[in-house]
């Protein structure tokens, strides 16, 4: 009987090990619960360390899907069953799908910077994270304050949601460095005219040709990094942004106005994740993410035969690791389903 597996989550590590499956002659379906597939690669303008349009890498990943791979969008999960080494799938509409191997791929979600309220998120009208900048870039609309000005002074605040005991977060989120520097230049090279600040808390570049965009950034573009954590963001009258920063380096306060303040917000735990590891009886790590039974050896397994995971379901990650790791994951279950 030709075996078959289910993979929860059509993000890039759903995409990618559904392909590899497929090409093993695997029977695959993928669900998603969104309206198309992508996840949050549909989102992006462009990626680090290149700057390489999205569009090419998710089209790459949706053409090795076709005619190969049974997808269903806009669906939601509404319970699991594990019987025998046997999953039965019950969506929201009623139907059961049967399969030998669940895939788990539900990926991450973007801390809200409402929660950080300090900051001034949804509050004043020129604070913006760095989701809205990858928006503006993507959609090729004019960078502009909430008056339709040019900005001439732009902040970018690092870690923002990660590496903060206050949120909760105590773990780095990756990504977020390296994507502060690449936005930092995307900004300088829409508004070359301004001047682009960005503050950390300790720049992470720690993959190949990282540090050649932050070198790039300070040497081409002239972008100021400022080693300092933003304690306060406050409304000026003319509706620029007053900072309060505490430069580490210098062990002094510093105060700027900004005409707009981006802040970059990191990865958390996806509550659908959540919902459907704690069906499969999955414990959770301390940040919130799902855990491989060894992350070593075998850390696309589980506690549970047959239940697997793929990409940021478990922690933070880049787009290259979340492939690999995905093809990983579809290397272990055919092994498994043999």
């Amino acid at each position: 009987m030709k075996k078959s597996v289910l993979i929860i989550g059509g993000g890039i590590a759903g995409m990618e090990a559904a392909r590899c499956l497929s090409d093993l002659e695997i029977h695959v379906t993928l669900i998603e619960r969104e309206k198309e597939l992508g996840g949050h690669l549909r989102k992006w303008d462009r990626l680090f360390p290149n700057r390489r349009p999205a569009n090419e890498v998710l089209d790459a990943l949706a053409t090795g899907l076709d005619g190969k791979v049974s997808v269903k969008i806009n669906t939601k999960i509404n319970k699991i069953k594990n019987d025998d080494h046997n999953f039965f799938v019950i969506l929201e509409n009623g139907e059961s799908l049967k399969s030998d191997v669940l895939l788990l791929t539900t990926g991450f979600e973007l801390f809200d910077a409402v929660k950080k309220e300090e900051y001034g998120y949804n509050i004043y009208d020129n604070v913006v994270t760095s989701a809205d900048i990858e928006e503006i870039f993507r959609s090729g609309t004019p960078l502009l304050t909430a008056a339709g000005n040019i900005p001439k002074r732009i902040g970018i605040v690092h870690c923002v949601g990660s590496r903060d005991e206050k949120a909760g977060n105590l773990y780095c989120s990756k990504v977020c460095c390296v994507t502060g520097v690449k936005q930092a230049i995307g900004i300088s090279e829409a508004l070359p005219q301004s001047e682009v600040f960005s503050f950390y808390m300790d720049l992470r570049m720690y993959d190949r040709y990282f540090e050649d965009l932050y070198l790039e950034a300070q040497q081409k573009h002239g972008i100021r990094f400022i080693r300092g954590r933003l304690s306060e963001a406050c409304e000026n009258p003319d509706h620029s942004i007053l900072i309060k920063v505490e430069d580490t380096l210098t062990g002094k306060p510093l105060k700027m106005n900004v005409d707009l303040l981006v802040l970059l917000v990191g990865f958390v735990p996806s509550k659908n994740s959540a919902s459907i590891g704690k069906m499969m009886g999955l414990i959770p790590g301390e940040d919130g993410f799902l855990t491989p039974v060894d992350p070593h050896l075998h850390s696309n397994s589980t506690s549970v035969p047959g239940l697997f995971l793929a990409g940021a379901v478990k922690g933070p990650v880049t787009i290259e690791n979340t492939i690999s790791d995905a093809r990983a994951a579809a290397v272990q279950i055919a092994a498994y389903l043999r």
